[in-house]
């Protein structure tokens, strides 16, 4: 997927509501009303939205690191991925770092295979310390653990809904 693919997902405002299901390395900006899901296991998704609820993003983070084979605009990849969002928030108007987060996922799929440094984790805390080194304000989390996240929101006042769904 190229940016231009991934842009071309932002949704516009003289649309009428739009519901979106990201899928891993997707990347969607929305505006009041929206409404975004996905499923998370490993891998991590981040909210961001301006502090009146008006506009809204999601990524889906399958890894937090690139290997050097990587495809270099797969947003799959943390930082692609969290560019991708900051670069759409900018096109409307918002300054990324004015926003809030929400950040969900980073489960151990594996915990009898591997206790520390999996996949999850290591997710997790690529995204906490970018957006923290960004200044960005984390309103709520739901990292880690040994279940799959369900994840939905729609843009506006409202906390995204999480429901966790057992291995």
């Amino acid at each position: 997927m190229t940016m231009t693919d991934i842009a071309m997902r932002s949704f516009g405002a003289d649309q009428t509501q739009q519901s979106y299901t990201l899928h891993p390395g997707d990347v969607v900006c929305g505006e009041r009303g929206d409404r975004l899901e996905t499923l998370l296991g490993s891998c991590v998704a981040i909210i961001l939205t301006d502090p009146r609820r008006t506009i809204g993003a999601m990524c889906h983070i399958v890894h937090a690191t690139r290997s050097a084979s990587a495809v270099s605009a797969d947003a799959a990849y943390a930082d692609v991925a969290l560019a991708t969002m900051y670069q759409l928030l900018r096109e409307r108007g918002i300054d990324p770092t004015q926003c809030e987060a929400y950040l969900y996922g980073g489960g151990n799929m594996f915990p009898d295979m591997v206790a520390h440094g999996h996949v999850g984790e290591r997710n997790a805390r690529w995204v906490c310390d970018a957006l923290a080194e960004d200044g960005v304000r984390v309103l709520a989390q739901d990292l880690g653990g040994c279940a799959y996240r369900r994840l939905s929101w729609t843009v506006g006042m409202d906390a995204p809904h999480v429901t966790s769904v057992p291995v």
